[in-house]
């Protein structure tokens, strides 16, 4: 009897121990993750700051007159569009680094898959659209009577180039985090499911989105 009490409680011993050592593996892994993927959240920080800086000092004056960034719709958007994908960044950054008991919940997963998303094709629209308008001050187009100014304005034009250089850049990384939100979300819960009336008999489940 002492012996086989003995080896119950040297097995509940092991169990719990063992139990520990998962648990520690798993809240270490856990802890790494947030920090790549808050890393991954704040490059983006630096880089929309550094485009923005680069095209709002974007302007040049000479014998053909003179030309700004606000001179251009797409260059204030984006110069907003930076500015406003910078302190998304930047927020959701804080937020991921933060240790959270319980874990994630299928409602923050959720809204970070969503606000990833939006902010993503936010910067990448400003980053399409300036590019076009560059392209067009370079090449000109006479269809639309659009001349190219580059010529004239060269240091300006260099200058757009660096700041939508760095925008793209941008844009990738918002992609990997994009990606990085969708896989956290659906490797762990199911997409969101109602019933519908006319199935409740046949006790059907339809997914909502």
């Amino acid at each position: 009897m002492e012996k086989t009490k003995a080896s119950g409680t040297m097995m509940g011993m092991n169990t719990s121990t063992a139990a520990g050592n998962r648990e520690e593996l798993q809240d270490h892994a856990s802890g790494s993750m947030r920090t790549a993927e808050s890393i991954l959240r704040l490059v983006p920080v630096g880089l929309c700051v550094s485009a923005l800086v680069v095209m709002l000092k974007n302007s040049q004056t000479n014998d053909f007159g003179s030309l700004s960034y606000s001179d251009l719709a797409a260059f204030r958007y984006l110069v907003h569009a930076n500015g406003i994908c910078a302190g998304y960044a930047l927020l959701s950054a804080v937020v991921v680094a933060m240790p959270r008991r319980p874990a994630t919940t299928a409602g923050s997963a959720w809204t970070f898959f969503l606000l990833d998303q939006v902010f993503t094709y936010l910067i990448l629209a400003a980053a399409a659209v300036s590019a076009e308008v560059l392209y067009l001050a370079d090449k000109g187009d006479l269809d639309i009577t659009w001349s190219a100014v580059c010529g004239s304005f060269g240091v300006f034009c260099h200058k757009a180039m660096a700041s939508l250089v760095l925008t793209f850049v941008v844009v990738l990384f918002f992609i990997a985090i994009s990606l990085v939100s969708s896989y956290k979300l659906f490797s762990r819960f199911d997409a969101p499911v109602r019933s519908c009336p006319a199935a409740a008999k046949g006790g059907l489940e339809i997914t909502a989105f």
